[in-house]
């Protein structure tokens, strides 16, 4: 009996695999006859214009006084092409990765590095052996997240990539999937719990549309959980969130489309408001079948969620950036007509989702002090996008919404100077859950477009709109990535 079951799943992954290339060969064939954009790719040009080397900047110039408290790094990744990809099928989130670099000692920046982490594709253009490890049969490209854990840095990407170990230095290690402990796809965001030290994400692989995973990962950096959930279509989860008992689950309408793989386009998702918008309730430790299902009226997707936590009545509370759709106008990118801060409210005894706009200007990435994840919590910090359809990276402004109040903070940055996501840093991390929650500062990078340059801005927190701390000078354009985190050195 047991020999004719693997032989039945040997016959069933030959059949896969046949399918599977007979697709991709079409796919490969449509590529080719894809329109190109007019006026060129909006994710290749201008602000977008990919970097074309690695540099190494010893001596960076400062403005202000960098806190002597800093001693880490600060890493943001995204996606930058080795070589020149076909603007026609390109798709933003799909680029080779390209990880960035600031440490920061002694209240001196002591060097500024890029790297392309080495897939593959990336290794072979390079001209040098591919690195060791673990990789998905489809993809090796990490872009979306570079983080700390257990004193090792890895880039991270969702969709059915694995993890690439970096070493300090952001050079590439190997594609490796927490020491063998990962069997399945990881995400892009896992979220930390500061009380237990585990992980936890939301997980999902594109050819395996019917499932996606809670995965855990405990504070030595092996995964010790890998529950499968049971979905359809496929849908494309970016993001989660915890709180005490639940792990927060985006169940949207942004989802695998055969029609669009075949047709050639990289990034094979679509817009279909028939799946169904809901969010999953997921008991921490439950299985599939445990998951409180609560229902959103209007479709929507988020691709980040600020904080989540419970209240005294059951209730879970998140603060999401919702955008109105995703993938229906663009396939160079997202789309969508609008995008807003709001307040989402589940309860689990009805299975419904009150939803309240926090704030409607368009906004993305938002970042909270992290050592409040789990609980109640007053700031959230965004970046503001450009006032046109989709997520556009060309805004001037940073948002401090303090969610008690009820009021906005506006840092406006000026004519040509773009942000990117900016990471709340604690004065004293190891202060805990009684630590005032403002007593730090934000850190991000902002492009100057006119001079082509950028610097990696370190705001005091509790003065939003006030001089910053320091302003630390690097002599080129970084494009515009996606995720960016501080590295203490003791992580």
């Amino acid at each position: 009996m047991q020999g004719s079951l693997i032989m039945a799943s040997v016959i069933e992954k030959s059949i896969r695999k046949a399918v599977t290339g007979g697709i991709m060969k079409v796919a490969d064939y449509n590529r080719k006859r894809l329109p190109e954009p007019a006026g060129g790719h909006p994710y290749l040009t201008g602000l977008h214009t990919p970097m074309r080397e690695e540099v190494t900047l010893d001596t960076l110039k400062v403005d202000g006084e960098i806190p002597a408290q800093l001693d880490g790094r600060y890493l943001r990744i995204g996606p930058n092409p080795v070589t020149p990809p076909d603007p026609a099928s390109y798709h933003w989130f799909v680029g080779d990765g390209m990880a960035h670099g600031v440490r920061i000692k002694d209240g001196k920046a002591e060097w500024y590095r890029n790297r392309w982490v080495r897939s593959n594709a990336v290794s072979d253009a390079l001209g040098e052996p591919r690195k060791p490890g673990t990789r998905h049969p489809r993809t090796d490209n990490a872009n979306t997240n570079i983080v700390g854990i257990n004193g090792r840095t890895f880039a991270i990407v969702e969709a059915g990539g694995k993890p690439v170990e970096l070493d300090d230095t952001l050079d590439t290690i190997a594609h490796n999937p927490f020491d063998g402990t990962l069997q399945n796809s990881f995400s892009a965001h896992p979220h930390l719990d500061p009380r237990t030290g585990e992980m936890h994400a939301i997980c999902y692989d594109t050819q395996i549309p019917t499932t996606v995973w809670h995965t855990v990962v405990d504070a030595d950096g092996k995964v010790v959980r890998e529950e499968p959930i049971e979905v359809a279509d496929g849908p494309s989860i970016h993001d989660c969130q915890i709180t005490e008992n639940y792990v927060l689950v985006f169940d949207m309408p942004a989802v695998f489309s055969m029609k669009r793989l075949i047709a050639g386009y990289s990034f094979p998702f679509h817009w279909n408001p028939d799946h169904g918008t809901r969010l999953g309730l997921m008991p921490r430790n439950g299985t599939s079948d445990d998951v409180i299902w609560c229902e959103i009226e209007e479709p929507c997707y988020v691709y980040h969620p600020a904080n989540a936590f419970e209240r005294e009545d059951g209730s879970v509370v998140v603060d999401v950036v919702v955008h109105e759709s995703t993938y229906d106008s663009s396939p160079g990118g997202p789309g969508g007509k609008w995008v807003r801060f709001e307040r989402w409210i589940a309860d689990p005894a009805t299975r419904t989702v009150e939803r309240t706009i926090v704030h409607d200007r368009p906004q993305e990435f938002p970042r909270y002090d992290e050592r409040r994840t789990c609980r109640p919590y007053r700031y959230a910090y965004c970046i503001g996008l450009a006032e046109r359809e989709g997520l556009d990276m060309g805004g001037t402004q940073i948002f401090k919404h303090d969610l008690e109040a009820g009021t906005t903070e506006v840092r406006e940055l000026g004519a040509g100077r773009h942000p990117g996501e900016f990471v709340f840093v604690p004065r004293n991390p190891g202060s805990g859950e009684d630590a005032e929650e403002d007593d730090g500062w934000l850190m991000g990078l902002v492009i100057d477009s006119a001079e082509e340059t950028t610097e990696l801005l370190i705001l005091r927190a509790d003065d939003f709109t006030g001089e910053p701390q320091a302003v630390i000078h690097i002599p080129h354009r970084i494009p515009p990535g996606f995720h960016g985190n501080w590295v203490a050195s003791s992580v």
